[in-house]
């Protein structure tokens, strides 16, 4: 980076060259109108070129002045806004990104949970299973599905991957589903998925040939349980995320033989952020509430990868 001129000779500049007065500058900095004068010549040395044009009893802005006022004037605003942010951590926005099988299923059914406890935040949430650079968004926490943990970013373990085979009851009915290895002849979702074969080798089903076609693949698990309740097929799902279906009975899970991948979910944010309160409460909040589905799952998918 070329060097730059003095700051305070740059600021001063800011402010001469915006009120175009010398006196009113030193009036807005807390300097004498000759300290003002003093530092705009010290800037117009250092340039090799004047920014004022002085006229009896007042100055203008040069041309010179005139192509640069604009630049620094904005990149001052530019410092303030980064530094209101930085004096804003305990303000009343949280921005969440979540990958979408966890956001869009088990966090929405519970986000407004912690709107109510924390009425003072308002909830920013966005879902994508793309990494988040912290640096470059406002994001404040993300929940992201890898082995962690992270250099930079605080690491909260949440649970194990995991997932089962889940399909409408009819279709259970109708294909006579009743053991593991009847699942290899009926529609499957994401069929070529190697989540199949290791689930297929954790309920001891021996090694099956890969499907003569692909199948249906969908985007997310928002998608494959849209397509499993209306009878399209099973699909490779994280029973948690959708316990309030199988509760009703508009899904069901046949086997309890879960496949745990050795990828966790996790809690993240920069850990320059540790102790932000609201950063805080949704970290104290999201752990809470874990815990009242802990019954749910096996008690190894709530213990960190080993």
């Amino acid at each position: 980076m070329p060097k730059l001129p003095p700051l305070a000779a740059v600021r001063t500049f800011e402010a001469a060259g915006r009120l175009e007065n010398f006196s009113r500058a030193a009036e807005e900095l807390g300097m004498t109108q000759a300290a003002v004068s003093y530092q705009v010549r010290q800037l117009e040395d250092r340039l090799g070129r004047a920014l004022f044009v002085r006229e009896k009893g007042r100055v203008r802005l040069s041309e010179t002045g005139q192509r640069l006022l604009p630049a620094i004037s904005g990149a001052f605003a530019a410092m303030g806004d980064a530094f209101a942010a930085l004096t804003s951590d305990e303000a009343d926005v949280l921005t969440i990104n979540a990958v979408t099988s966890f956001g869009g299923t088990w966090l929405s059914a519970r986000i407004g949970s912690f709107q109510l406890l924390y009425p003072e935040l308002a909830v920013r949430m966005s879902m994508s299973n793309q990494l988040i650079d912290f640096d470059a968004s406002n994001v404040d926490v993300a929940i992201r599905i890898g082995k962690g943990p992270w250099p930079g970013l605080r690491s909260d373990f949440l649970m194990r991957q995991n997932v089962a085979p889940l399909a409408s009851p009819a279709f259970i009915e109708k294909h006579g589903i009743s053991e593991p290895a009847d699942l290899l002849r009926v529609q499957r979702l994401a069929p070529n998925d190697s989540w199949w074969a290791d689930w297929f080798a954790a309920a001891g089903v021996a090694t099956p040939p890969a499907p003569s076609r692909r199948g249906i693949e969908l985007d997310s698990q928002l998608q494959e349980a849209s397509a499993v309740q209306a009878g399209f097929g099973v699909a490779m799902l994280t029973p948690l995320f959708w316990h309030v279906e199988l509760a009703s009975g508009r899904m069901v899970q046949p086997f309890d033989t879960l496949h745990v991948s050795d990828f966790a979910m996790w809690l993240v944010h920069r850990d320059n952020r540790v102790g932000v309160r609201k950063i805080e409460r949704f970290r104290e909040w999201l752990h809470a509430e874990l815990a009242k589905d802990r019954h749910l799952l096996p008690e190894a998918l709530w213990e960190p990868l080993p």
